[in-house]
């Protein structure tokens, strides 16, 4: 990014940063599924991994590799609520390498592990819209910032 001798930053630079982050952003949405590192990112956007993992936290609050990694574990949860796929091919199918790996990050972000989401969420769940479902069970990566109670009334 550029700056102004006094340090501030350019409008249209500003903006012009925040067109190619949310391009990463629609990149990752798109292609979640697909192995996709920082690197390979950057270099789509021109930018250095360290600059766009700087900028990218600062526009979106988290770096883009968490990013991915919270959107994979969401679609996830989305195929574990159905319940038709087993927790192997659910780990392949939103691009996780290792069934170890998905597992670890599943429970880091949901608080339990994929079976025992499954299990509670395929349980308890009949006649809750998928809309409502999906944003009442999304995962928080910071678990110190209160997440407010859904109001379904």
């Amino acid at each position: 990014m550029t700056t102004r001798p006094g340090g501030a930053q350019s409008q249209e630079q500003r903006l012009r940063d925040l067109k190619l982050l949310r391009k990463v952003k629609d990149r990752i949405d798109r292609e979640y599924a697909q192995p996709l590192d920082v690197e390979a990112l950057a270099s789509g956007v021109h930018m250095s991994a360290g600059h766009l993992s700087r900028e990218f936290r600062k526009a979106y609050g988290e770096p883009p590799y968490s990013y991915l990694m919270t959107r994979r574990v969401e679609r996830a949860m989305t195929l574990l609520r159905r319940g038709d796929l087993s927790v192997t091919d659910i780990c392949f199918a939103v691009g996780f390498g290792s069934l170890g790996t998905f597992s670890t990050r599943f429970s880091e972000l949901v608080g339990m592990s994929p079976s025992v989401y499954r299990d509670k969420a395929t349980s308890g769940g009949a006649g809750i819209p998928p809309c409502v479902s999906k944003q009442v069970t999304r995962p928080v990566r910071n678990r110190e910032a209160k997440v407010p109670d859904p109001y379904i009334g």
